[in-house]
């Protein structure tokens, strides 16, 4: 399982993005958890993020699973449209 930062905005995006890929070969099985239960100053960047590490599990034949995502970032992706391409655990 890998633990998103307590933020992600504009301009940490590009730096959490690098340091979440550089780690994903190292996560087994077929589903990989990401945990947002530390994420807690976020802008719409953190769902560019997460489209972004979404695309790099699915290349890897994975499936992505956020779990303990704020209500404020599942409704965040509800308004664009996108609640769907990342689903949630509890």
């Amino acid at each position: 399982m890998l633990v998103l930062p307590e933020a992600i905005t504009h301009t940490s995006a590009v730096a959490c993005l690098a340091s979440l890929s550089r780690t994903l070969d190292n996560e087994p099985g077929a589903e990989l958890v990401l945990d947002a239960g530390d994420l807690s100053r976020f802008d719409s960047a953190a769902l560019a993020v997460l489209l972004e590490v979404r695309r790099n599990v699915l290349k890897m034949g994975k499936k992505l699973v956020v779990k303990n995502a704020p209500q404020r970032l599942q409704d965040l992706a509800a308004l664009y449209g996108i609640a769907e391409l990342l689903p949630s655990a509890a």
